[in-house]
């Protein structure tokens, strides 16, 4: 392990250099690297932003950086990208004039002074941040380590996106980050409102092949910190009966599974198929958003942005005290302000999906919106893209 460590650590001084030198080079002006969530998806705010600058007819050179397993999304939607952390990886990255992600950067790389780095981030927060987390319970590191190297990022950012004012201030906050904050909406949600048609709902369902007929529950729940074999690595314990939803719901309802990306433990749904979809790796969560007719999640911050849609929400929060107290902390009161009943068990979940089928929702909902929705209008790439390229030509 020792030895393993050093040789790491002797490719990163390499790789470092390397990237140092290259941003000497010729800056490629109009070059722009996308990433998400550390090259594992083709999804969330920088793809809207991406197929805005690449439907606008712009000539900016636009490249994806995409981690090697999962590069097959890329090459059938013929995609140019380039290998996450290859040579060619770190030449082009030190001479891109845009950098857009929605996560990390790998902390030993700087910046270069002529580079444009737009920090898109991935949803409104529910749960702590950075700095406002009372303890830090991922492996492989602690509080200080934790939070030091999270604000030496942010130092990095140029712009960050914020999708709503309640956001912008704990963004402030909790990243330390005192550059410039567009408080435009997400990109990725204008798909929620120019998208939500029943043409591209039933395009949408016949990709998944789900009868038109029955409705459909989408299950997205989030990480838990201590659930885990090792950095980088989370499992997730399925809490849902599914045999007992069959039972109950199997007749008019589909349900689809999407796990968090940090998800590397795969679910085995075997005796379940047509009635329960493993959806982690198939279409943009957004899509399944406009598919869904009930969302159920627990801590994630995919609430926040299927309010838009005004459907109902369950929260089924098994853990709730432990995750809340022990694991992460709240920025809120889910009790007190959850757009949808709190349920604790599958029995509970299996009733509260029966009564949001027959329409009965929750008036939270519409208040919900008012306060975490107000920029979702369909047009916050174009705001993004106004704000950062136009501005930088």
């Amino acid at each position: 392990m020792l030895k393993k460590l050093k040789r790491l650590n002797v490719v990163r001084r390499l790789t470092k250099l390397f990237f140092q030198a290259s941003a000497k080079l010729p800056v490629k002006q109009k070059q722009v690297m996308f990433e998400s969530y550390s090259g594992k998806q083709y999804s969330c705010n920088p793809r809207a932003i991406y197929e805005y600058l690449k439907e606008e007819k712009t000539n900016y050179n636009l490249i994806w950086s995409v981690n090697k397993n999962f590069v097959k999304e890329f090459e059938e939607r013929n995609i140019p990208y380039i290998k996450r952390l290859s040579l060619r990886w770190f030449f082009e990255l030190a001479r891109s004039r845009y950098w857009v992600t929605n996560s990390r950067m790998p902390n030993w790389i700087q910046k270069p002074g002529h580079t444009t780095y737009v920090q898109t981030w991935h949803g409104t927060p529910l749960k702590k941040l950075a700095a406002d987390m009372d303890e830090v319970r991922m492996p492989g590191t602690d509080k200080e380590r934790y939070v030091e190297n999270f604000h030496k990022e942010a130092k990095n950012w140029d712009y960050l996106i914020s999708p709503n004012p309640y956001s912008t201030e704990i963004f402030k906050r909790a990243f330390a980050f005192e550059k410039t904050i567009l408080e435009t909406g997400y990109p990725r949600n204008d798909r929620l409102i120019n998208g939500n048609n029943e043409a591209k709902i039933e395009t949408l369902k016949k990709k998944l092949n789900i009868p038109h007929e029955k409705k459909v529950v989408l299950y997205a729940p989030t990480w838990r910190d201590h659930h885990n074999a090792g950095p980088g690595s989370y499992h997730f314990d399925l809490q849902l009966d599914l045999k007992r939803c069959q039972e109950q719901l199997g007749d008019d309802h589909v349900i689809l599974i999407r796990l968090h990306s940090f998800i590397t433990t795969p679910l085995n749904l075997s005796g379940y198929e047509g009635f329960v979809i493993d959806v982690t790796k198939s279409l943009d969560i957004n899509e399944l958003y406009l598919i869904a007719d009930i969302l159920i999640t627990d801590y994630s911050s995919v609430f926040f942005d299927f309010a838009i849609l005004r459907r109902p929400m369950i929260f089924f929060a098994y853990d709730l005290e432990e995750y809340r107290d022990d694991i992460r902390g709240f920025y809120f009161s889910l009790e007190d302000h959850a757009p949808g009943p709190i349920v604790k068990t599958s029995d509970e979940c299996i009733e509260a999906i029966i009564r949001a089928s027959k329409e009965i929702t929750d008036e939270k909902n519409e208040t919900f919106y008012q306060l975490y929705c107000p920029l979702d209008d369909g047009q916050a790439t174009r705001r993004v893209v106004e704000r950062v390229f136009k501005a930088g030509e």
